[in-house]
């Protein structure tokens, strides 16, 4: 297995997964004994999240050392993350209304999800505006945001905190070069948590099969099919063209990224590649400033699959109950999503919640959502994997924008994927 580089281990985890799965459907053994070994493998990624956040954001801002730069890239960011996320939104609603995946689906065919778990957290989402988010980007207890893994506030403070260290000048440097060491302690134990991933998605994924069975894909293969197909869609030709203007072809993106597609995929959590993309970003030519900031960001501002899937699975239970939702209701569900999706990022099963959230502004019933609950793992496997994508192309596009892209890094660096030498090396 160490001769096999770790997307290839992980693509073998997630085969033999799907099949001991497949094989023990139902049979509660399978749950009993793989659960633990996922769970573990999940707590060892949320272990290391937190800190690599808050060393490598210091170190970067503390780099920059101007609030008036960070302000420009903070702005620029938000406004690249909100338009991208309601591209993101309207390909999803085209694509329902063009492809009618909902339309003649028998519903007494289907099995009903249990949803009661996402209910309270949905009644706070429905009164939580724009404005509190904002508001609740500012910490009131640090170690509070800290226990319960807010991002946002923990960037703020990192932020405040590495402009702080960058102000003091020589008084800083102590204290500077602790968070560098840090950030370099950590990265060390992401690469050996790593080593752990396709045991850790071999066990995930056997649980999942064998919870639901393959038989419950069936019904709902038109829903599945249109996802992925949407999803692709955006990904290579929206994202394609977005990083074709900025002068990079998505393919070598995904070249580079392909141990963590893979990972993420199989996971269905961005988190298990939070250390690992800031970390090829910064190979790839990016400033640390600047991947540090936007990446972390990125995953509460810019979850690109989610927001397409939670508009396409909007137009899809409408479709189910044979409700026709006209061109303004669509709208408004649009304007609705572009909030909410913001509001609740960091949620557990957050495109559930915002769906919850979102439906009954449009009059589309709730209950709907319990008919796909029991396909959501392989629909959020595929998700996750648009918003690793979206965020990493945000770093570079947001670096590019800046002028503080290497473009002799990043070509070095795609020739060491490629396994070529480099012009030096020659």
């Amino acid at each position: 297995m160490k001769r096999l580089g770790l997307a290839w281990q992980i693509l073998i985890g997630l085969i033999l997964g799907i099949a001991v799965g497949a094989i023990f459907y139902g049979n509660p053994s399978t749950t009993t004994y793989l659960q633990p070994i996922g769970t573990i493998f999940i707590r060892l990624i949320k272990m290391i999240v937190i800190p690599i956040v808050i060393s490598s954001i210091i170190v970067g801002v503390a780099g920059v050392g101007d609030i008036k730069k960070l302000g420009k890239l903070g702005g620029k960011t938000i406004l690249y993350f909100e338009i991208i996320t309601t591209i993101a939104i309207i390909v999803g609603l085209l694509a329902a209304n063009l492809i009618h995946p909902g339309t003649g689906i028998n519903m007494s065919s289907l099995n009903k999800g249990d949803i009661s778990g996402y209910l309270s957290t949905t009644k706070e989402v429905k009164t939580h505006s724009m404005a509190d988010t904002l508001v609740n980007i500012v910490p009131a207890n640090l170690f509070d945001s800290l226990v319960r893994g807010d991002m946002l506030a923990i960037i703020f403070f990192s932020v405040f905190f590495g402009l702080g260290i960058a102000a003091i000048g020589e008084k800083g440097k102590p204290v500077l070069n602790f968070f560098e060491g840090t950030a370099s302690a950590m990265f060390y134990v992401t690469n050996q948590i790593m080593k752990f991933a396709p045991l850790g998605v071999f066990a995930l994924i056997g649980v999942t099969v064998s919870t639901f069975g393959v038989s419950s894909l069936i019904p709902l293969s038109k829903l599945i099919v249109t996802v992925y197909g949407t999803m692709i869609f955006f990904v290579i030709v929206v994202l394609g063209l977005v990083a074709r203007f900025f002068g990079i072809n998505i393919f070598n993106l995904f070249k580079i990224l392909k141990d963590e597609l893979i990972l993420a995929y199989s996971t269905a959590s961005s988190e298990t590649v939070l250390p690992k993309l800031i970390e090829k970003m910064e190979r790839f030519g990016c400033p640390k400033a600047i991947t540090s900031f936007v990446i972390p960001t990125g995953y509460s501002f810019n979850l690109d699959g989610s927001t397409l899937y939670q508009a396409l699975a909007a137009i899809f239970i409408a479709q189910m109950y044979g409700i026709h939702l006209s061109i303004g209701q669509q709208i408004s569900l649009m304007l609705v999503l572009m909030v909410t999706s913001k509001g609740i990022a960091g949620v557990p099963g957050v495109s559930f919640v915002v769906l919850l959230a979102t439906l009954g502004t449009v009059g589309i019933p709730l209950e709907g959502l319990a008919f796909i609950a029991g396909i959501d793992r392989l629909l959020d496997m595929a998700r996750t994997a648009v918003n690793v994508v979206g965020n990493s192309l945000a770093a570079i596009v947001m670096s590019k924008s800046e002028k503080q892209y290497d473009e002799d890094k990043g070509a070095a660096y795609l020739n060491e994927i490629n396994g070529r030498k480099t012009v030096l090396e020659k």
